[in-house]
């Protein structure tokens, strides 16, 4: 809206309240109730969201998830947010592999344009699936100084005592899912701080997903070494966890973007991470990098926590980088493929 555009957001019946304070003065379209099962809001996409487009005068319609109606009427611009069902098929289930592999394919053949969250995305669609890089438009994702900043000591503390922790840590945060390689991150801590005096605990954060080696590599943990997994956080600590932690370590093996790599960077956090698909487009050399594998992991994470002023560097060079991504500059790039899909 502050960009000029006249918005109208079709969100789920149970969150209108939630979107109407979130941003207010948008025309929000209800989808039916039933909609939240997800048969349903398939189904519902194809039948039903098509006559609300038209109700609403909508001159584009974006699909925001990589599925879109095939008969809307309008422009469709579709979002992809990676390639890796493509390129690490194994770490997807089977049935999500499946349908998302399906649905990229339709919307890159449909849709008038595609937007990714970045260049590497883009350009893996293009090698893997076929795609025109004519007709793909990248917009970088933003970060939200607000919520992700260089934290107080307060808000460190506050984090510290959520936690029990009295010491240092390394904290990881995302999803606890195949692609993430957190059991790898474990396995790599234990090599680097098993015979540390001081040995800093692993905070692993975020939600739980159907990665069941990260339950074999925490039962394989030393006895006198900390592993936490505390599940979601509240919003207003992660700064805390992130600027407080000696090192943020998110050895992904492939991202579309990595907005917790970011989202690190911008809390002043030094960041270990791989040269896997777009991490380096949003790392640069702000952040330190390692094989995904868990001797890789230890060594490149034992030399960060020996390093203090190498540390201290790539934490400066950090908050540098991340004030270049910003939320409003994603929106113009979406205005732009907006434009672009309707002929303007």
């Amino acid at each position: 809206m502050a960009e000029g555009a006249d918005l109208a957001v079709v969100v789920q019946a149970h969150d209108v309240a939630h979107y109407r304070d979130l941003v207010p003065g948008v025309d929000l379209l209800a989808a039916p109730a039933a909609a939240a099962r997800p048969p349903v809001r398939f189904a519902w996409e194809q039948a039903g969201l098509p006559g609300l487009v038209r109700r609403s005068g909508a001159d584009v319609l974006h699909s925001p998830h990589y599925t879109m109606p095939l008969a809307v009427g309008v422009p469709v611009v579709t979002t992809l947010h990676d390639a890796t069902f493509f390129t690490h098929p194994d770490v997807h289930l089977a049935v999500k592999r499946t349908f998302f592999r399906s649905w990229t394919r339709v919307s890159l053949r449909r849709a008038r344009r595609c937007v990714t969250p970045s260049a590497a995305t883009r350009d893996e669609l293009v090698r893997v699936a076929g795609a025109r890089a004519d007709r793909i438009d990248v917009a970088h994702l933003g970060v939200d100084s607000r919520r992700f900043h260089v934290p107080s000591d307060a808000e460190r503390a506050a984090v510290r005592e959520h936690l029990g922790l009295t010491g240092r840590y390394v904290a990881f945060l995302g999803t606890l899912e195949p692609r993430k390689n957190a059991a790898a991150l474990v396995r790599g801590w234990v090599r680097a701080v098993a015979d540390a005096e001081d040995p800093p605990a692993l905070v692993l954060a975020g939600g739980r997903g159907w990665d069941e080696e990260i339950e074999r590599a925490a039962a394989e943990v030393p006895a006198g070494l900390t592993l936490l997994r505390p599940g979601y956080l509240p919003l207003e600590q992660l700064a805390g966890l992130l600027g407080g932690a000696e090192v943020v370590a998110y050895p992904s093996l492939g991202e579309g973007f990595g907005l917790p790599v970011l989202e690190a960077m911008a809390c002043g956090a030094p960041v270990l991470t791989t040269r896997r698909l777009s991490l380096p487009e949003v790392g640069g050399d702000a952040v330190a990098y390692t094989e995904p594998d868990p001797g890789a992991i230890g060594t490149a994470l034992r030399e960060l926590l020996d390093a203090p002023e190498r540390r201290a560097a790539l934490a400066a060079a950090a908050r540098d980088r991340a004030a270049l991504f910003d939320w409003r500059s994603c929106a113009r790039a979406h205005l732009r493929s907006y434009a672009s899909a309707a002929g303007l």
